[in-house]
């Protein structure tokens, strides 16, 4: 878990802001945009300013309580490692990622499919001092996702056959390239593999259930293709920290927005 924030935390952002060259007016454009969430940490992956629309995913009220918070104060633990090494990549390469497809919370706090970009922020030296990006609902940016890969047809095939097991080949033909080619493919979107993917997208959607059904942990292991509870909560814990008991239990507690 990341240290406390300080105690005055706009003092923080100030410092920041006056690193990159002074005050930012340009992220007021943010809040007008919809379906489209804009966020700004410094080089330890602190948060510095975020738009009004991830305070209220997040349940927060003022841009005070994320200031100097980290991913790790708003989401489990394996997925914050994952925008962290994003973070970390842009942050020491200096070079933007674009378009990532990754797990992040719907307003209802599920977990499901958004784009993101991030992109390095220099000093006046030049310096990478942080990284800024957008977080995008995945339906909104469709469009654009489309020149990667025929990945609408895909996911649609993912999402109804949840209850099975899922072939790579299986997909390959339905996107009409090779196995190999989509691997190359999902890795340039998701920055995963077929079946990191496949995994991933089944845990979204047993974690959903945890949320918003009374199923068993069994009944929902069953629903969704596991071969047993064990398998599936080791899934689960791998996969987001913690047991699908104590996700249930965690999520069941947090505000709805």
């Amino acid at each position: 878990m990341s240290a406390s924030p300080p105690g005055n935390p706009y003092q923080l952002q100030e410092q920041f802001f006056q690193a990159m060259g002074g005050p930012q007016q340009f992220q007021q454009l943010f809040a007008y945009l919809p379906d489209v969430y804009f966020f700004v940490k410094d080089a330890e992956s602190r948060m510095m300013a975020v738009s009004d629309s991830i305070l209220k995913r997040l349940g927060l009220s003022t841009e005070a309580e994320i200031i100097g918070t980290k991913d790790h104060d708003h989401f489990p633990a394996q997925l914050a490692d994952e925008f962290v090494r994003d973070d970390r990549a842009v942050i020491e390469t200096g070079r933007p990622l674009i378009n990532r497809v990754e797990i992040w919370y719907t307003e209802h706090r599920l977990l499901d499919w958004f784009v993101t970009t991030k992109l390095p922020i220099r000093n006046n030296r030049g310096e990478v001092i942080g990284v800024m990006g957008t977080v995008r609902d995945y339906n909104g940016a469709r469009a654009e996702i489309q020149a990667y890969s025929q990945i609408d047809d895909i996911l649609n095939h993912i999402h109804q056959n949840l209850d099975r097991k899922i072939g790579v080949n299986e997909l390959a033909e339905i996107a009409g390239v090779s196995s190999r080619q989509l691997h190359r493919r999902f890795v340039e979107l998701f920055g995963l593999n077929v079946q990191e993917f496949l995994a991933k997208t089944r845990i979204k959607a047993a974690s959903d259930a945890l949320i918003n059904t009374d199923l068993s942990v069994g009944d929902i292991s069953v629903k969704f293709g596991f071969c047993d509870q064990s398998a599936f909560t080791q899934q689960f814990k791998k996969h987001l920290g913690e047991t699908p008991l104590k996700f249930r239990k965690r999520q069941r507690v947090l505000p709805r927005i």
